[in-house]
């Protein structure tokens, strides 16, 4: 019997166990029916993806209907709905709900921050604006803050009423704009006219798997039941079967029990039979394929228990949407990375190496998983699995779902304050240092760059894109001492160490140079490279270094950090990359050296 046939026995097999499960219990489905209940400021027809029925639309979009303002609930914290921008669909203005305490019994103030981590919603930048420069007049008038600590907090820095503003917006000088005497009655002003937050669909899986479910004619909604609440398509029955098993009207759920006993019988000895068949020709060593010479190549390299779960195909395919181009995140040069939706509720990222990859990127596969199954840092992405099949090579990583920072940089300008660019440079300096000191042996990550530096929404970084790595004491080598390998260059143009690409030898201040040009990316959000550039100085190393020699870097600085007056600090970083770009490697800090400097300047910079 051919594979064919099993696989049309087993969906039989399936879909005669839907039909059974469905007589005995309605799924729940969510319907585009209008609300029994006015819910302004939206129409009867709640627009996706609002809802007031648990189960229905998106998880952080749920609405208690009330008049005059419907509430919705983010974080524990409630908010009343004054304006919904019914034609873009992307922002609404809501108000923080009147909360009684002691310490402002008239005010509507929340007793926390407004935090919006792990949901879609970020205050958008007008908001955030009215609070940047408030200040309160001095000396300001305060409580009692032994009492009323988080009021205290509030008159002294206003900005940490909303989370996403703190990293969003600097800290003015208190020069600028006039301050407020009651600055507690005036945040309560702004709260009351509202602050507004918007959504961005594609940084959301729920929006995304919404847009397929709609084009299937399906109801968007997730399992409430859940924990983490993951995305359900509800689809109209009839979609589920075919005609002839759709006019059954009651089936017998023995004689169906009986049958899918019987197929499933016949299917284990198809399977078996299979087995034995192909026993022989498994064994010749002629016809090894490459699925398994990369899951020898692994257990030859580590022990299978220290190998990361292995992932079918299929199951893969599936939380991709069979790897739909919608669900396309990243592209690089051995394969596309796409999100995915596994079947226990956890949204990670799928790297599918291209399709008939040489040895090489089939080589950069198992390194990857090699490597990533030895470490363990809170800064580098985590491998949570892979799949070897002949269909294609496939590893499952975390999702960092805030873009790169190279697109943060380059793409979204003016974006990042200098305190944030700086805790980003430690902790891509803290992940370097692990994987040099810590790890034993040490490992060089070979391809250092803006662009494999993944954000999280709080701005926290995982650095990625393990495929370039290698352990500086590895068996199949040709030579290799004195904390070095010979080996041929690899990595991106303009982040490439010259000392590397002149001596073939690789070490780890082959990173330390990349993560200089990191560095000077920061503090110019200039690209690593520019064809547009003179020819002396499309690389920005070179840009920048004549520069710093001529004493102009002024003349290369990031506008945006110029207005903010760090200029000492900037010039401290800029420093330090000078150092880690130099020509001669010996000349260059370790990891060590540039994770002590960083976290000077970072004291001096907030004080931390």
């Amino acid at each position: 019997m051919s594979p064919y046939s099993s696989t049309f026995i087993l969906t039989i097999i399936i879909k005669l166990l839907i039909i059974s499960q469905s007589t005995s219990s309605t799924p729940h489905t969510c319907s585009s029916n209008p609300t029994p209940y006015p819910c302004p400021p939206f129409p009867p027809n709640l627009p996706y993806p609002f809802s007031s029925s648990p189960g229905c639309g998106h998880p952080s979009f749920q609405l208690t209907c009330s008049i005059p303002h419907s509430i919705i609930s983010i974080n524990n914290l409630s908010f009343s709905i004054l304006s919904y921008n019914s034609n873009s669909s992307s922002s609404i203005l809501l108000s923080p709900q009147h909360t009684h305490n002691n310490c402002s019994p008239s005010l509507s103030i929340p007793n926390q921050p407004i935090n919006l981590s792990s949901t879609p919603f970020r205050i958008s930048d007008s908001t955030c604006s009215r609070l940047t420069f408030l200040h309160p007049c001095s000396p300001p008038s305060l409580p009692n803050c032994s009492t009323c600590p988080w009021q205290c907090n509030l008159i002294k820095n206003p900005i940490h009423l909303l989370n996403d503003c703190r990293s969003m917006h600097h800290s003015p000088s208190t020069s600028q704009h006039t301050c407020q005497t009651d600055l507690l009655s005036f945040l309560n002003q702004i709260l009351q006219s509202g602050i507004q937050l918007e959504w961005d669909q594609s940084q959301d899986p729920y929006f995304t798997n919404c847009t397929t479910c709609r084009a299937n004619n399906g109801h968007c909604g997730f399992n409430s039941s859940h924990p983490l609440k993951p995305f359900l398509c509800f689809r109209p029955q009839s979609t589920l079967s075919p005609t002839w098993i759709r006019n059954i009207k009651k089936p017998n759920t023995m004689a169906i029990f009986s049958l899918v006993i019987a197929l499933t019988s016949l299917l284990l000895l198809v399977s078996v039979a299979t087995v034995i068949l192909r026993s022989g020709r498994f064994n010749s060593s002629s016809s090894v394929t490459d699925q398994t010479r990369t899951a020898l190549f692994l257990r030859n390299h580590r022990s299978a228990s220290l190998l990361p779960p292995v992932f079918t195909y299929d199951e893969l395919a599936s939380s991709t949407n069979h790897f739909d181009p919608k669900r396309k995140i990243g592209d690089g040069g051995f394969g596309s990375v796409y999100l995915a939706h596994l079947r226990d509720g956890r949204f990670v990222a799928v790297k599918h190496h291209h399709h008939g990859a040489d040895a090489f990127s089939t080589k950069s596969f198992c390194n990857e998983i090699l490597i990533l199954s030895s470490i363990n840092h809170p800064n580098l992405v985590r491998l949570h699995g892979y799949c070897s099949d002949p269909r294609g090579l496939l590893l499952v990583y975390d999702y960092v779902p805030n873009g790169t920072l190279a697109e943060h940089l380059h793409n979204r300008k003016g974006s990042l304050t200098w305190q944030t660019r700086l805790n980003i440079a430690l902790q891509t300096a803290l992940a370097m240092e692990y994987l040099h000191f810590s790890v034993v042996p040490p490992v060089v990550h070979r391809d250092i760059t803006s662009s494999n530096i993944f954000v999280e929404r709080d701005m926290r970084v995982k650095v990625g894109d393990f495929g370039l790595s290698r352990v500086l004491v590895v068996q199949d080598t040709t030579s290799s001492s004195g904390g070095y390998v010979w080996t041929g260059p690899q990595g991106t143009p303009g982040y490439l160490d010259p000392d590397y690409h002149r001596s073939f030898r690789l070490t780890e201040k082959s990173d330390v140079y990349s993560f200089g040009v990191v560095l000077l990316e920061l503090i110019s959000g200039l690209r690593a490279v520019d064809q547009t550039r003179d020819k002396r100085e499309m690389a920005l190393a070179d840009l920048v270094v004549s520069r710093i020699q001529t004493g102009q870097l002024h003349q290369v600085l990031d506008p945006f950090l110029k207005r903010d007056g760090v200029e000492d600090d900037v010039a401290a970083v800029a420093e330090l990359a000078f150092r880690c770009v130099a020509a001669d490697k010996d000349d260059r800090p370790d990891s060590r050296e540039v994770v002590e400097e960083l976290k000077r300047v970072r004291i001096r910079t907030c004080g931390l």
